[in-house]
């Protein structure tokens, strides 16, 4: 990784305004019309670039990632700002008829990341035991145990793994980066599935038809309420958002610590996280606005202004990513590798099995994988109505992430040479 005095650019703000530049850059060139452009569209899709450029600057040098702060902003800021917008428009009823598909095929991903993690660490020792060993706290198994905890759940259910299983600060420095470079890579690959879903949906004949039909109804919604919005209408979704987001973080600032030193079993849900409440209130919150009158800021582009918060969150993500790091530990990448894809077969087999439509798997996967600060990404690349529907898969990830990466952490101890 590039490390912070070698950066050639440390000032956040530049590193905002390049992040606004190249997602302007991008937008503006995607809906152009020439050829050359809507070709090169048709198979990389503006959303998968959006977090593949920025990628470019902390692998080269020009930003470090790692030391920036523009993605806690993003993520503490923005995300429960766009969640807020986004689930205050949503058709809860709509969403819940959806049917028990999602469920599923969330629980089949936690799965293939509980099962994926010891079958890596065999097929891997078959070839080279020396990659997958070690003795003591930074034997490669217990590393593995904190991907496990931010693969199923989220970061306080990483840090539960690295507490529970004392693992060494070297070995998990280096999972840190097999989990973010593995975890984004796959996420890539979910974006462009996303962009070709109506061909993989037909090709195995999967049922859309809830799908299209909260789509037509969000549709159906801003082309009967859409108006031009005026400054005022924008100063009170700012108003909504923002206010939300900070009565959010109050409540947070104090049920996190009240919960991690009142109960002793809090850490096991991730109750004791700020992040996690953070979350949960701000989509509760919205949620039930969507009852209310409220519910008619999508009027005047509640879900357009949360988009462009969902997009530099994107940016964001993409500024963690070093494609480089990949050669600095082939072997562990390898096994990471390896897991992801016990993941990903299982979670293409089912869904193939139940006809589950592509939506499912890729927003029930990036909800185990990437947690809430992705999945509602993922969604979006649906169609911007779904995107709560990764932020409640991505809470019930919080809820087992301790208990199944502990399991699956018992195994790996099991059968780690």
């Amino acid at each position: 990784m590039v490390e912070a005095q070698s950066a050639l650019i440390t000032n956040d703000a530049v590193v905002l305004g390049l992040l606004a530049v190249i997602l302007g850059f991008i937008f503006k060139t995607s809906s152009s019309e020439r050829p050359a452009l809507k070709t090169f569209y048709k198979y990389v899709p503006a959303l998968l670039l959006c977090y593949f450029l920025p990628s470019l600057l902390n692998t080269f040098g020009i930003v470090d990632g790692n030391k920036s702060n523009v993605y806690y902003v993003a993520s503490r800021y923005l995300l429960p700002a766009c969640l807020i917008l986004l689930t205050i428009s949503i058709d809860l009823k709509a969403i819940l008829n959806l049917g028990p598909k999602a469920l599923i095929m969330f629980l089949v991903g936690t799965l293939g990341i509980v099962i994926g993690g010891p079958l890596a660490i065999l097929v891997v020792s078959a070839v080279d035991p020396s990659i997958v060993g070690g003795h003591g706290p930074d034997a490669v198994w217990r590393g593995m145990t904190t991907v496990a905890g931010s693969w199923i759940g989220g970061g306080a259910n990483q840090a539960s793994m690295k507490e529970m299983f004392e693992v060494g600060g070297d070995i998990f420095s280096v999972m840190v980066t097999v989990d973010i470079i593995v975890a984004n890579i796959w996420m890539a690959v979910l974006l462009l599935m996303a962009a070709n879903h109506k061909k993989i949906d037909a090709a195995i004949g999967a049922d859309t038809s809830a799908i299209e039909g909260l789509k037509r109804r969000i549709e159906a919604y801003h082309a009967e309420h859409a108006r031009i919005p005026t400054l005022n209408d924008y100063m009170v979704l700012l108003a909504i958002a923002f206010g939300i987001t900070g009565f959010a973080h109050f409540c947070a600032d104090f049920l996190g610590p009240y919960f991690g030193t009142t109960y002793e079993w809090a850490k096991e849900y991730s109750l004791n996280s700020k992040f996690f409440w953070l979350i949960v209130i701000s989509t509760t919150i919205g949620i039930s606005l969507s009852f209310t009158k409220v519910r008619q800021i999508e009027a005047f582009g509640a879900s357009k202004v949360a988009s462009s918060f969902l997009y530099i969150l994107v940016a964001a993500i993409g500024l963690h990513m070093n494609v480089t790091a990949i050669f600095d530990n082939p072997g562990l990448f390898l096994v990471g590798a390896i897991w992801m894809l016990v993941h990903a077969s299982l979670m293409l087999l089912v869904a193939k099995l139940i006809k589950a439509p592509l939506f499912y798997m890729a927003v029930g996967s990036q909800a185990n994988v990437g947690g809430a600060a992705s999945a509602p990404i993922v969604a979006s690349a649906f169609h911007p109505s779904l995107a709560p529907v990764g932020v409640l898969l991505a809470v019930l990830g919080y809820g087992v992430g301790t208990y199944m990466a502990y399991f699956c952490g018992l195994m790996m101890q099991a059968v780690a040479p």
